[in-house]
């Protein structure tokens, strides 16, 4: 079995659960109650959502999963045709972080005034 096919099991045991959000206004949604465990974004996703999605996940300190797969392949396992999802549980996130490829958000830490001034 590779590992698109054990991916898209995963998410079908997720969505089961009740575990998986799909969607980008729900995913922003659950982010921001700090319900999630890590974001999956879809490759044909556009760049404008990632960039909206990089920007959420950075601020709240969430993992963005990239998979191999696309939305037709995601309609297969979490029901519906979605680029963006969200898992709210910590063990399907590992497995999903195993499977994929992570993004950890860099938070950019900004410099004081005093700082600033000085490295001129």
């Amino acid at each position: 079995m590779n590992s698109q096919q054990k991916i898209i099991n995963i998410l079908t045991i997720c969505r089961k659960a009740g575990k998986i959000i799909p969607g980008f206004d729900a995913v922003k949604d659950a982010i921001y109650e700090g319900n999630v465990s890590c974001v999956i974004v879809t490759e044909d996703i556009s760049d404008k959502t990632l960039k909206e999605i990089r920007f959420i996940c950075k601020n709240c300190n969430i993992d963005i999963v990239e998979l191999e797969l696309d939305s037709y392949d995601m309609f297969d396992a979490a029901g519906k045709q979605v680029v963006v999802a969200a898992i709210c549980d910590f063990g399907f996130a590992n497995k999903i972080r195993a499977l994929g490829t992570v993004t950890k958000p860099e938070r950019t830490k900004r410099k004081r005034k005093s700082e600033r001034n000085n490295s001129e």
